[in-house]
């Protein structure tokens, strides 16, 4: 029988008030449910946002210091825990072990990364035309923030948007995939360990339909950070029009590789693969795209297919996987859908492109990392996010041509280029229009203090990580003082 955990609100862990649960499943194994939730209600939600609120001031009156000290106990706990945590979020999410160790290590680093801008500077000292004026800013927290996460990172996305939050002195809560809670849980259990007070950070899980509006139009919500998909961002971003409310979206993304001529095929190969597969192509920055120059077409193909014949699918528990299953039946319908669509506009399938059988994989989501090739740039395989391990190679005449296919998608997350010329990647990195690129490096994988995020529709304005990560969730106040008597 599965474990039933229950949900963090005001500092204590609660059922939905109606007693409704919904089930975590094993995208591996479907006869394994993993855990049970409460399928929190409007009921349940308000009350979670009125307990943020309430906790708000006194969190915001304690000390930087004091908060990051927390903070940074919680990323402790968290490394302390490694090894159940990603268990759990494997036996969730679907992801290997290595994948899911290396993902729950870098969410620590973000309380840590951020817990220590609790000794950083606030403000700044400016200079004023007036005698004896003296005049400088101050950054104060927002309120209560909601932030709303997927399912394909599901401990590193939480904590990528908590830590900031905190350190800033807003309140939280948390509302995580309903496929994969348990990862947000052993956070949330982390922060609650390490002396988090009451109400300062809540959970809450269930179904959209249910906890969405009651979440997004509670009067005492002053931020809504959010990552997902394109359509449910946009959507999001609509229905808080007029509020003046903070949003913060990171959505979708269509992201290139360019391999040049120059290019050392194996490793332009093995930045494919890795970025294009690992974590089933479930990642907004995974590569779906490989554009090729002509001339390093034949060698990287030969070096791309030799490397995809070398993952090992199955179970992520299985140390031996390289590859993990598709989160549930919808992602692996999607997945074999788009290959079906590319085939009709006459892609052609060099690999893969089926659901896997056998005794191995008859009780999962397991799909074949898929490589299609014919692609031109105005397929719909071309255009439109998958979300699976299918990548669609292009050619171009040149590094002109290259850049013109990469910005010709309406997502602008991410991009590389593989080449041995400082001047082609220079260009490159001008060229395209993404909010992140890499030379000689793969499309995913950025750090904490790297500012992360992408143009067009892959999201707002507002970046995540570093300093600048910060922002979204502060405020600036302008204060000029003089003393009396002076």
């Amino acid at each position: 029988m599965a474990e039933r955990y229950k949900d963090l609100v005001a500092g204590e862990w609660v059922d939905a008030r109606s007693g409704d649960t919904l089930r975590d499943v094993n995208p591996a194994d479907t006869g394994e449910i993993v855990a049970e939730f409460p399928s929190m209600s409007a009921e349940d939600v308000i009350r979670a946002v009125d307990a943020a609120a309430e906790a708000f001031p006194a969190w915001k009156a304690l000390t930087p210091v004091a908060r990051g000290a927390i903070m940074q106990r919680a990323a402790e706990l968290i490394r302390e825990r490694v090894e159940p945590i990603a268990r759990d979020l494997t036996r969730e999410m679907g992801k290997t072990l290595r994948e899911a160790r290396g993902e729950v290590t870098r969410a620590s680093y973000f309380f840590d990364y951020y817990g220590g801008f609790g000794r950083w500077p606030i403000g700044d000292y400016l200079p004023d035309e007036r005698d004896g004026v003296f005049t400088f800013t101050m950054r104060e927290p927002l309120g209560v923030v909601i932030a709303i996460a997927p399912w394909n990172d599901p401990a590193l996305t939480p904590a990528r948007k908590m830590a900031p939050a905190l350190i800033a002195g807003n309140t939280v809560v948390l509302k995580p995939a309903t496929l994969t809670p348990l990862s947000a849980w052993h956070l949330m259990r982390a922060l609650h360990d390490a002396g988090m007070p009451r109400g300062v950070v809540n959970l809450v899980t269930g179904p959209a339909r249910a906890t969405g509006d009651p979440l997004i139009t509670h009067p005492a919500v002053r931020a809504i950070t959010f990552t997902g998909s394109t359509a449910v961002g946009l959507d999001l971003q609509a229905k808080v029009a007029g509020r003046n409310i903070r949003v913060q979206t990171e959505m979708g993304g269509k992201n290139a590789m360019v391999v040049l001529q120059d290019a050392d095929p194996k490793l332009a190969a093995e930045l494919a693969a890795a970025a294009g597969f690992g974590q089933s192509g479930q990642r907004c920055t995974a590569t779906s795209r490989v554009v090729v120059e002509a001339a390093a077409r034949e060698a990287f193909m030969n070096a791309f297919l030799e490397r995809t014949k070398q993952i090992i699918v199955g179970p992520g528990l299985d140390e031996a996987t390289t590859m993990g299953p598709v989160v549930d039946e919808s992602q692996l319908k999607t997945t074999l859908d788009a290959v079906e669509s590319g085939k009709r506009e006459g892609a052609a399938v060099l690999f893969g492109g089926e659901r896997l059988g056998g005794s191995r994989y008859e009780r999962g989501y397991f799909v074949a990392p898929t490589i299609l090739g014919r692609v031109t740039p105005l397929m719909g395989v071309a255009q439109e996010e998958i979300f699976g391990p299918v990548v669609a190679v292009m050619e171009a005449a040149d590094v002109e041509q290259a850049i013109e296919i990469v910005n010709n998608t309406r997502y602008g997350l991410s991009a590389a280029v593989v080449t041995r010329s400082l001047a082609a990647a220079h260009a490159f990195a001008r060229g395209v229009d993404t909010g992140c690129v890499a030379v000689n490096l793969p499309t995913v994988g950025w750090d904490v203090h790297t500012p992360f995020g992408g143009f067009k529709d892959s999201g707002s304005p507002y970046k995540e990580h570093g300093i600048e990560g910060l922002q979204f969730y502060t405020r600036v106040k302008s204060v000029a003082m003089r003393v009396a008597g002076i």
